[in-house]
């Protein structure tokens, strides 16, 4: 909105006539203004790529810290203060400690400009490391999403794998069905071997006696009353298993979310600034004769896009963002829904 409103205004008119119009205070101020804004860009990706990195793997203990806002807004302050002292200080007063401006009248643009050594350090501190780190949040919060999903199916497929029926983790009421159950299935049988050996010899009748006094007259429960006590214990830890599935699913599902959305912030975040600071690298090593002013004005511009993009990428990416953007903008909207 700053950019928009301040900086691209100022740099129009410039580019149009090649020639700066407004003075050598607002040029300063101009350009304090401009790092500021695309450097703190970069540092907010990187504070909200860390903030994600810990919902998803330190999941507890970001929990324990969501409530602190006096955290989250030192936080803030402390990615703009970190922007402004990058540049602020050498745009504002690198004329005093070298004693003279190298800037010709007309022209609009920091003492810096042509200082390889600076300009590397910077560049370090501005998109090297920024993006190196983001992309270690983004891979840590991959394999972590990774581990996850291995571990949750393997959990998934034991459970199914174990016997519904295993007495040893039956509750006393289901061993006694299950008791019951098998005695009566042996009598049904027994029964049947008596009936075909009706017309066997005496012996055979006798030995079937025999067994039956053995397996008696069982004291359970009717054929329904068996199917529907195991029936019951396999629902209920089937019930318990899909429970825990569903929960894991859930939040894996969550953070999947928030790591496809992390990947694309990151990649526009590379998209748009890797031109402009292997530009600037380049063209500060050859003074400017090896690189045209054409593709530098396209990569300048590359930033402007990035910081234009950002406050739409964060509420499409993040739901948290969203609800505060609506928050912000139709506070009445957002009371409305449930």
């Amino acid at each position: 909105l700053v950019a928009g409103a301040f900086c691209i205004p100022l740099y129009v008119p410039y580019v149009l006539t090649g020639r700066w119009i407004f003075g050598r205070s607002l040029c300063k101020l101009w350009l304090v203004v401009d790092y500021l804004l695309c450097t703190s860009s970069v540092f907010n990706i990187v504070l909200i790529s860390y903030d994600r990195f810990l919902s998803v793997t330190r999941a507890v203990a970001y929990r324990a810290q969501q409530g602190n806002i006096k955290r989250a807004v030192l936080k803030m302050v402390m990615v703009w203060v970190l922007a402004f002292l990058l540049y602020g200080p050498a745009i504002i007063s690198w004329e005093y400690i070298s004693g003279r401006s190298i800037i010709p009248a007309g022209e609009c643009y920091a003492e810096f400009f042509y200082n390889w050594y600076f300009l590397m350090t910077a560049s370090m501190l501005e998109f090297f490391t920024p993006f190196i780190s983001v992309m270690f949040f983004n891979l840590s919060i991959y394999l972590n999403i990774q581990k996850r999903t291995k571990i949750r199916l393997d959990i998934f497929h034991e459970a199914h794998n174990q016997s519904f029926t295993d007495e040893m983790e039956m509750s006393p009421e289901a061993k006694l069905a299950s008791k019951c159950c098998k005695q009566k299935d042996s009598a049904e049988t027994l029964g049947k071997a008596q009936a075909a050996a009706s017309t066997a010899s005496p012996g055979a009748k006798d030995l079937l006696s025999t067994s039956s006094e053995r397996v008696g007259k069982p004291k359970c429960c009717n054929k329904k009353s068996c199917k529907n006590s195991a029936s019951t214990l396999s629902l209920e830890r089937r019930m318990k298993i899909v429970s825990q599935s569903m929960t894991q699913r859930f939040r894996l599902s969550r953070d999947k979310k928030v790591a496809k959305s992390l990947a694309i912030i990151v990649g526009i975040f590379g998209i748009c600034w890797a031109p402009y600071t292997l530009l600037m690298i380049i063209r500060a090593g050859c003074h400017g004769h090896c690189i045209s002013d054409y593709w530098y004005e396209i990569s300048f511009w590359l930033l402007w896009i990035n910081s234009a993009v950002n406050p739409v990428l964060y509420p499409l990416c993040h739901y948290s963002f969203r609800r505060a953007f609506i928050k912000l903008l139709c506070p009445k909207k957002l009371k409305i829904q449930p």
